[in-house]
């Protein structure tokens, strides 16, 4: 599996994580992205993954509580001490 398949599968797992901070960054639909945890996933991985985003709120954009319009935590520059991710 390469970098960016493994960086995908991550983010479709982590709930905060909508479809669409997805498709912006590696420009993948949800089509696209479901298609791929079926491929890379064991099967019973991936009934268990389905079974979770159709739960939850956060994974469609449109399903967000208004005022969320970003893909990050507030507190991501603390938690990751990541260099970048500091950049104002």
């Amino acid at each position: 599996m390469t970098i960016e398949v493994d960086r995908i599968i991550e983010m479709a797992w982590e709930d905060r994580t909508p479809f669409e901070a997805i498709e912006f960054q590696f420009g993948l639909k949800e089509a696209a992205v479901k298609e791929l945890m079926k491929k890379e996933l064991k099967f019973s991985s991936y009934k268990l993954w389905r079974k979770r985003v159709e739960n939850c709120k956060t994974k469609h954009g449109f399903k967000r509580v208004s005022g969320i319009d970003r893909f990050k935590c507030n507190l991501q520059r603390s938690i990751s001490h990541n260099k970048i991710s500091k950049r104002k």
